[in-house]
């Protein structure tokens, strides 16, 4: 159900302090609150409640606390716990008075996420029109841009044989128990023994013994997945609630380490992707491919990103750069006139290939030109980051 609508009440309270007599109305937190139009945001996002049940959280208190984890680089847990010690952020997130408890679960922040998906954006379009109303970005610095794209890591280790047949064998269990299905045999206690060997045999390169563990843990995996079927067979809710993991976990069954192809690289997320980065610390980055686009030049406010999107599937970038300028074009609302990418772009399918500049290149670059090309390096921080 939409949540209620966000309202002071204007007047002091014997026992407890208004943040506004406390703080510093110049610091820059109270000036950008007053800044953010929250009445757009929270209309822009009430098409995705129901009209049923319990009144979700206040929109400008989670949208507050995004906004504050990416300005501070905080995490869900960093940030809640900061919360309940700045004055500052409190009154950012929309509270009139100082409170000594954080009012709801860390786990709303994820749930949130969940349910805004592409309607992020709205956060990136209100930080732009923000940036613009005061002066820190210009309407000639987003005709100038910075193009490249990076990996954004999921919340997986990696993907060892061992490891992705016990969490499957994990998971399969906690399933069953969820639904209340007896099993003949769960297999916990001895599996998770051979998957610790196994990586121990790996690292001593013994590796007929670590074979042998993975076949130990793909044996009692099957065996799992076939009893399984067998207590669900006829009952279509169990059937349906089963189909997805069971298919998984035939899928990490059967695949190998070296084998070509699609993979399964994580049991609980089955979207994450393997991607070579060539990087000498890291070759590989398990995760989804994001493509970022940040303003060129010297802006009065700083470096600004302009766009951000995933690209599942892990495309060519130069696939995706007509894409990824359309929609900076439309975000913005002013026409790209020149691009500024790495090497990974070359064959492009940009609509105006000659404004599109790559790293190295010599023909047609000259001048302020030149001079832009140099610049492109600093969206790697962004990348990064």
């Amino acid at each position: 159900m939409r949540p209620k609508r966000h309202e002071t009440t204007g007047s002091g309270d014997l026992f407890r302090s208004r943040l506004d007599q406390i703080i510093n109305l110049k610091h820059e937190l109270v000036q950008l609150a007053g800044k953010i139009d929250w009445a757009w945001i929270d209309r822009e996002i009430a098409p995705l409640y129901s009209e049923h049940g319990r009144p979700g959280i206040e929109t400008r208190f989670v949208i507050g606390l995004m906004l504050l984890k990416h300005i501070y680089g905080l995490s869900d847990e960093g940030v809640c716990a900061r919360w309940v010690c700045d004055p500052y952020f409190q009154y950012f997130t929309g509270e009139e008075f100082f409170q000594h408890a954080f009012p709801h679960e860390r786990s709303d922040l994820s749930h949130w996420r969940k349910r805004l998906g592409s309607k992020l954006e709205l956060l990136l379009a209100e930080s732009l029109r923000v940036a613009h109303e005061v002066g820190a970005l210009r309407p000639k610095d987003v005709a100038r841009v910075n193009v490249d794209t990076t990996v954004q890591p999921k919340n997986v280790t990696f993907p060892t044989d061992a490891k992705l047949l016990y969490t499957a064998i994990k998971g399969l269990n906690r399933l069953a128990k969820k639904h209340g299905l007896k099993l003949r045999q769960s297999y916990l206690r001895v599996s998770k023994r051979k998957s610790l060997m196994a990586g121990r045999y790996s690292h001593a390169k013994q590796f007929k013994r670590h074979h042998s563990c993975l076949r130990f843990l793909r044996t009692r995996l099957g065996r799992l997945v076939r009893d399984i079927r067998r207590r669900i067979k006829g009952n279509e809710d169990l059937e349906a609630a089963f189909a997805s993991p069971l298919s998984r976990a035939d899928q990490i069954r059967s695949q190998r380490q070296r084998q070509r192809g699609w993979k399964l690289y994580s049991f609980h997320a089955p979207e994450v992707e393997c991607i070579g980065k060539g990087k000498a610390s890291a070759p590989y980055e398990f995760g989804v491919k994001a493509s970022i686009v940040s303003t060129n030049g010297q802006t009065p406010g700083g470096q600004f990103v302009l766009h951000a999107t995933t690209l599942p599937g892990n495309p060519y970038d130069g696939h995706t750069l007509a894409k990824v300028l359309e929609a900076t074009q439309q975000l913005t609302g002013r026409e790209i006139e020149r691009a500024y990418v790495d090497k990974g772009y070359r064959g492009h399918d940009a609509p105006n290939p000659h404004r599109v500049f790559i790293s190295g290149q010599k023909r047609g670059v000259f001048g302020k030109i030149k001079l832009e090309l140099k610049r492109r390096a600093a969206i790697e921080l962004l990348s990064v980051t």
